[in-house]
C-alpha cells in the first residue's frame, strides 16, 4: 500500500498542474477561476506533504525545478486518465461510450471500413475515434483503447486475439505480362517486384514455396503501405504479392490478374489488441465480439485468443 502521505488531494494536483504548465500562479489561478492566493497556498500545502520544493521563484515568475518537471508530466497523465476513466464509467453504466483504435491504414480502408456501417447500426451509441499506425504499437502507450494489427510478439499485460487470418497471391496488371497470359512461376523471377516494408521476405519465402530461389540483385520496389504496393501494381511497375481480401476490386474490375503459383494463407493473422484491464469496458467488448463475428466470414481462418 503506498502511503496516504503520498497521495495529495486531487485539488491540489490539479492546482500544481496549471501553475506549472503556465510557470505562473496568476495565469493558473485565471484558468482555476480561483485566486492567485488559493493556488498558491495549494502549492505550498503539495510540498509541504511531498517534502521537496516544485517551484523556484524567479523575479516575477515561478520555474518548475527539476522535481517539480518530471512530477507535473506523471500528474497531467494521472489527470488526464482519472477524467478519461469517469467519462467511461458514466458511459460504462449508460451502456454509450468511445473507442481509441489504431488500425492498419490499408486493411482499414479495404477490409474495416466497408464494414462499419453494420456495427454503427447495430450499436448507434457507441463512437470509435481511429487512427492508423503502419507498424506494431502498444495501445497503451498512446493512451488508445485497441489497436488492431498484423504482428506484435507476446506483451505482458496484452490480450492478443486473433480475428482473420490471411492468403497471399501473386498480382500484376495484364499490360506487365504481355499477351501471352501469366507467366509461369519461373518466369517472375525475371520481371520487377513489389513490396511492403514490413514484410520485405516475403517474395523469398514466396519462391521457396514454389520450389524456387528468388535471384540475388532482382529489382525491388519497397512501399510502406500495401493500398501503395497495389497501386503501383496497377500501374505496371512490377508484381505484387498482397493479401487476397485487399485486392477483390482490382481483381474484379481487370486491372489486376492472379499469376501462376501456389497460393497458401500466410503466417500472418490480423489481432485486436487491448490492454487486459480493458476487458471489461464495455465499448471495446461490443466491437470485439463484432470482430470476430465479421473475422468468420467464407474465407477467414477460425479465430482464437492467444
Amino acid at each position: 500500500m503506498l502511503s496516504r502521505r503520498l497521495i495529495p488531494s486531487t485539488a491540489a494536483l490539479v492546482a500544481f498542474e496549471a501553475a506549472a504548465r503556465h510557470s505562473s500562479f496568476t495565469l493558473a489561478a485565471d484558468e482555476l477561476n480561483l485566486t492567485q492566493g488559493a493556488v498558491s497556498r495549494q502549492v505550498a500545502q503539495l510540498e509541504a506533504q511531498l517534502g521537496v520544493p516544485l517551484f523556484q521563484r524567479v523575479r516575477q515568475r515561478v520555474v518548475p525545478t527539476l522535481a517539480g518537471q518530471f512530477y507535473a508530466e506523471q500528474v497531467r497523465d494521472i489527470l488526464a486518465r482519472l477524467g478519461q476513466a469517469g467519462a467511461q464509467a458514466i458511459a460504462f453504466e449508460s451502456g454509450s461510450g468511445s473507442l481509441g483504435l489504431a488500425i492498419l491504414p490499408s486493411f482499414g480502408a479495404r477490409w474495416l471500413i466497408p464494414r462499419m456501417p453494420d456495427f454503427f447500426a447495430r450499436h448507434r451509441d457507441i463512437s470509435i475515434n481511429f487512427s492508423t499506425r503502419v507498424r506494431p504499437i502498444d495501445p497503451r502507450a498512446e493512451g488508445l483503447d485497441a489497436a488492431i494489427m498484423s504482428a506484435l510478439p507476446p506483451v505482458p499485460d496484452l490480450i492478443r486475439q486473433r480475428f482473420m487470418g490471411e492468403e497471399l497471391v501473386p498480382v500484376a496488371a495484364p499490360a506487365l505480362i504481355g499477351p501471352n497470359g501469366p507467366p509461369c512461376p519461373a518466369d517472375l523471377a525475371r520481371l520487377p517486384l513489389l513490396l511492403q516494408e514490413t514484410r520485405l521476405d516475403s517474395w523469398t519465402l514466396w519462391f521457396e514455396a514454389q520450389g524456387l530461389k528468388r535471384p540475388p540483385g532482382q529489382p525491388a520496389l519497397v512501399f510502406e503501405q500495401f493500398l501503395l504496393v497495389i497501386r503501383a501494381a496497377v500501374a505496371g511497375l512490377g508484381c505484387a504479392l498482397v493479401p487476397r481480401f485487399l485486392v477483390r476490386e482490382e481483381l474484379a474490375s481487370g486491372e489486376l490478374v492472379i499469376l501462376p503459383g501456389r497460393a497458401s494463407p500466410a503466417e500472418t493473422s490480423y489481432y485486436l489488441v487491448y490492454p487486459a484491464n480493458r476487458k471489461t469496458y464495455r465499448p471495446l467488448m461490443v466491437f470485439r465480439d463484432w470482430l470476430m463475428e465479421q473475422g468468420r466470414e467464407p474465407g477467414s481462418l477460425s479465430p482464437k485468443t492467444v
